[in-house]
């Protein structure tokens, strides 16, 4: 991947290039502020690589912008980064593609078309945090509520994600839903090279996710303190990093788990790949998951799953076992389940590699690159005649 970088201000951009020689089917800008690493940009980051990666293949040019430069406070970075958006020509592309909020400044004002692709609504977040952070994404909701409306087209991850963006921006119709993607080969392929199993003599539960509010990571801690009495070979390895970070160690001494919590931090994609090959458990008890894409790494590991019923979770893995969300004591009785019967595990598990299927990158890819070539003709159409404009 090729990377340019202006030299003028920090409200200048950063563009990462990829894409086929000779003449493109497509030339495309996806326009995100999310950090383009997997520590900070997460999932958000995961997913619009993936589906960058897996337009190329299909012929499209693919430029990323981003912002060059990052800032402490990360509203104020958007702010800047959109503003600086408006100073740049867009001649070279035949759309632009905004990423949640950002692009709102120039949708509808650069003469090409502009897709809206909102991972999960902003305006639906923020109810889950508090304090400063729920403050400045109210900031952010109205600027992609702004974003959603001037676009010639919205597309949301899941139905979930296109009911909340059309309830809480009163956008109407509904977004056209475009699911999350994942790099199945190039996960397989990790699996195969890891070649780990379940460790003999403990019962792994694997939760991967940023630690924010919303991703109710204190109710699995809760769940493993009652759980410990009944089930001591139970370990819970957590893997990310976020806000919550400092609050979720505290709980966890409080709760006396000691060694049965393992914090990994963030991880690469190869040692991810061998956490899940030795959990005997996926575990996420998110209360708003826009898409949630670690499930899909989980189906394609092969893992049994327990997640809350909420949000767009039942749609994702409707096979999983799903509990009720915010009850330490359901999720403990969920993990206590599954612990007690290996024939549910195995049927959980064996369900997810045929499921995921669905959703390989270049099938997705597919499905995106259809819809920016309808939003892309539709906009032609609507041009007037080059003689009407004398």
């Amino acid at each position: 991947m090729m990377v340019t970088q202006s030299r003028r201000s920090v409200c200048d951009v950063v563009t990462m290039a990829a894409g086929p020689r000779g003449s493109p089917r497509l030339r495309v800008a996806f326009i995100t502020s999310t950090p383009l690493n997997l520590r900070e940009g997460s999932g958000t980051f995961a997913g619009t690589q993936t589906l960058a990666e897996g337009l190329s293949s299909l012929g499209v040019k693919v430029d990323m912008v981003a912002p060059r430069t990052h800032l402490p406070v990360f509203t104020v970075e958007r702010w800047l980064f959109n503003d600086a958006l408006t100073r740049r020509r867009w001649d070279d592309y035949d759309i632009t593609v905004g990423i949640d909020l950002d692009g709102y400044r120039i949708a509808g004002r650069t003469g090409r078309p502009h897709l809206a692709a909102i991972k999960g609504a902003i305006a639906d977040e923020m109810q889950y945090e508090r304090g400063l952070s729920r403050a400045t994404m109210g900031l952010q909701a109205r600027w992609e509520a702004q974003h959603v409306h001037r676009a010639d087209g919205v597309i949301a991850t899941s139905r979930y994600s296109a009911n909340r963006i059309a309830s809480l921006y009163r956008l109407a119709p509904p977004p056209v839903v475009v699911p999350e993607l994942i790099h199945l080969s190039r996960w397989r392929e990790r699996f195969r090279r890891q070649g780990a199993t379940p460790e003999p003599g403990r019962f792994t539960v694997l939760c991967v996710c940023r630690l924010y509010r919303r991703k109710r990571v204190e109710v699995l801690l809760r769940a493993a303190a009652e759980l410990k009495p009944r089930i001591p070979e139970l370990a819970i390895r957590i893997a990310g990093e976020g806000p919550e970070q400092r609050i979720l160690h505290r709980l966890a001494r409080s709760l006396e788990l000691g060694g049965t919590v393992r914090w990994l931090g963030t991880l690469e994609p190869d040692e991810l790949a061998g956490e899940y090959s030795r959990a005997d458990l996926f575990c996420l008890p998110s209360v708003q998951e826009g898409f949630g894409i670690v499930l899909l790494e989980a189906m394609a590991a092969g893992k049994p799953i327990l997640a809350v019923r909420a949000s767009a979770v039942p749609e994702v893995v409707p096979h999983a076992l799903l509990v009720e969300p915010d009850d330490p004591a359901a999720l403990a009785r969920g993990i206590e389940e599954l612990y007690q019967r290996p024939d549910l595990r195995r049927a959980i598990a064996a369900a997810g590699p045929g499921a995921v299927e669905e959703f390989d990158a270049p099938r997705v890819a597919q499905q995106f690159l259809a819809e920016m070539e309808r939003i892309a003709g539709d906009f032609a159409r609507k041009q007037p005649p080059l003689f009407a404009r004398a």
